[in-house]
């Protein structure tokens, strides 16, 4: 380890613990006497998603993120909840254990995720990633998932009845 200040390489470590995913060392240098602390990490093997078109690119944590707050915008969620949902995410592909992912398979590990979490936010995905055909195909999906859930996730409003949604449509004129 070369001290930051004179550039020697001999440093001891005075002090060593443990973080969450870390391990921060307090070390003086033996050349000029400067203490100074460094941190050691895990640093996971690369993985590669397999695109639907056969290109592969390196996982990113960020894209992933990006694609989940996207759907979960402006809906009455938990402080947190987002970003464990991430991180849940991203500690599935990595304990999957193996060097390329599909994207489906990160895709299905997201819907799993959101529909636990909120609907709406499950749909608003579900519609990019699955490219409903129509109109039609949504209102299926919306259906299966009111039938599956008795009641919805935490702080999120129940999915209204067909009978609702249709008479809704009877009074517009539609």
């Amino acid at each position: 380890m070369n001290c930051p200040y004179c550039g020697g390489q001999d440093a001891r470590v005075i002090d060593s613990r443990g973080l969450d995913e870390a391990v921060r060392r307090r070390r003086k240098c033996l050349v000029c006497g400067a203490r100074f602390t460094t941190y050691e990490r895990i640093e996971p093997h690369d993985i590669f998603v397999i695109k639907k078109d056969g290109r592969r690119e390196e996982f990113s944590r960020d894209k992933l993120a990006m694609g989940i707050r996207k759907a979960c915008e402006k809906r009455p969620l938990p402080t947190g909840a987002v970003d464990e949902l991430i991180d849940n995410i991203e500690a599935g592909i990595y304990e999957a254990g193996r060097r390329e992912v599909s994207s489906s398979y990160i895709g299905d590990l997201v819907m799993g995720g959101l529909k636990a979490l909120d609907h709406i936010a499950y749909i608003r995905f579900a519609s990019v990633y699955r490219k409903f055909a129509d109109i039609g195909v949504l209102k299926q999906e919306v259906d299966s998932l009111a039938v599956r859930c008795e009641s919805p996730p935490r702080n999120q409003l129940p999915l209204p009845s067909s009978e609702v949604v249709d008479s809704g449509a009877a009074r517009r004129g539609g």
